[in-house]
Parts: structure tokens; C-alpha cells; sequence
């Protein structure tokens, strides 16, 4: 799993579990819904730290929870 697709499935976890939708998510962080869209395909070949972290404060989660999940098990994922 690439390092976007572990982002791109926390956030459709957390997403959710909030009961938030994709399109709530992007008027919430003021991301284009394109954005968001490629963000959760994975379509993107990188996300810029300015942008998760919107996403991970939208999302209502501390950067450390967002980041505590089986996903980004360093083991698993395909970084290179």
C-alpha cells in the first residue's frame, strides 16, 4: 500500500465513523471537491503537509491519532 493509499483509507474511516461526508469535508477545509476526490482515490502523487493537516483537523482528530492506525505500519507500506 502506498503511503497515499493508507491516507486516503484513514480518512474514508474517519469519515465514517464521524458521519461526514466528502463533500461536507471539502467545504469544511475549503479544499476544491476535485481535490478531495483525487485525495481519496489516491490519484494524487502527493499530498502537501498543508492539506492533510486541514484534513486532519476537519476530521476532529489530534495529528498522533490520525497517524495511530494499523495502516501506516511502516512494514506495509510502500514509501519509496
Amino acid at each position: 500500500m502506498t503511503l497515499n493509499e493508507a491516507f486516503a483509507a484513514r480518512v474514508k474511516e474517519l469519515l465514517k465513523e464521524k458521519k461526514i461526508t466528502q463533500y461536507k469535508l471539502g467545504q469544511r477545509t475549503g479544499l476544491y471537491p476535485s481535490t478531495v476526490n483525487y485525495i481519496l482515490h489516491a490519484k494524487t502523487k502527493a499530498s502537501n503537509f498543508k492539506t492533510m493537516a486541514l484534513i486532519i483537523r476537519e476530521l476532529g482528530v489530534t495529528i498522533s491519532e490520525f497517524f495511530d492506525s494499523p495502516v501506516f505500519d511502516l512494514a506495509n507500506l510502500d514509501i519509496e
